[in-house]
């Protein structure tokens, strides 16, 4: 830009302002020396709008810093707000966190309290407090004994309705059970929708086996059905114990997995006469 352009142009702006300054010392000199009220009528249409706008513009950097200070104190609120709402907002899912356990355990007992009110044979619910493998050996302990009725031979199921084992040896107020992974375990089993029987044997890993199979010509196949059989007078007949992986390996629950069993009560002396 050509610099004697710019500085015509600042001299203007300079003459302007210095006007406009001079136009109310004018003015209220004319009111005090001179009250010639047709000249200040005249002066006022000019006079009064400059001078509000010489206001505006001395007045502009407080009124802007005003402005600023109300943003920020605004902001200032707006995040303490914004704290507030987040600390309302952790405590609402900490409320709905304990809300949903609570409703996840009350279904949990109202599943149990129905297998335990379903079931022809007496029940009773017990905590697993220890689980206990070693080599072929796989056994856990629960807080029911003799004192809850409690007694050796009787069959534990999970809260899913599934074989998890058998009580081998029994306390006031706890007992053994041996579960199905159990080196020593040997229970009859029918292929559930046949009339194919055979033997479950634990052998102390995680999937027990199948063999001796009533129908030497039967291929069993994954995904089938085993439940419990009566055959041999020691369990009651239909409790389902785990599913085929392949002809010969079982899928079943694992015994560390459990936190809460139930316990099929004998319906005769130290037996169970069939169904569950």
């Amino acid at each position: 830009m050509n610099p004697n352009k710019l500085s015509a142009r600042l001299k203007t702006i300079i003459k302007s302002a210095a006007a406009a300054a001079v136009l109310p010392v004018l003015f209220i000199y004319i009111m005090i020396a001179k009250p010639d009220y047709t000249i200040m009528n005249g002066l006022a249409h000019v006079v009064l709008p400059v001078a509000n706008w010489v206001g505006d513009v001395i007045t502009w950097p407080v009124r802007a810093i005003g402005a600023a200070v109300d943003n920020v104190r605004e902001l200032s609120n707006l995040r303490t707000e914004n704290q507030e709402l987040r600390a309302q907002l952790d405590a609402a899912l900490s409320n709905k966190n304990a809300c949903d356990i609570a409703i996840m355990e009350n279904e949990k007992l109202n599943r149990e309290l129905d297998i335990v009110q379903n079931k022809s044979l007496g029940a009773v619910v017990a905590d697993v407090t220890y689980d206990n493998t070693a080599f072929h050996h796989s056994t856990f302990f629960i807080n029911k004994g003799t004192n809850h009725g409690l007694d050796n031979g009787m069959v534990v199921i999970s809260t899913t309705d599934m074989l998890v084992g058998i009580i081998t040896d029994v306390a006031p107020n706890f007992s053994r059970v041996r579960a199905l992974t159990d080196a020593n375990t040997n229970i009859a089993v029918r292929i559930a929708g046949t009339e194919i029987y055979g033997f479950l044997r634990g052998n102390g890993s995680n999937t027990p086996t199948i063999g001796l199979l009533s129908n030497a010509e039967y291929k069993p196949q994954a995904g089938a059905k085993l439940l419990t059989s009566n055959i041999s007078g020691v369990l009651p007949n239909g409790i389902i114990v785990g599913e085929m992986i392949n002809d010969t390996d079982i899928r079943i629950i694992q015994p560390d997995t459990l936190s809460r069993v139930i316990v099929l009560k004998f319906d005769t002396q130290n037996a169970y006469s069939n169904e569950i």
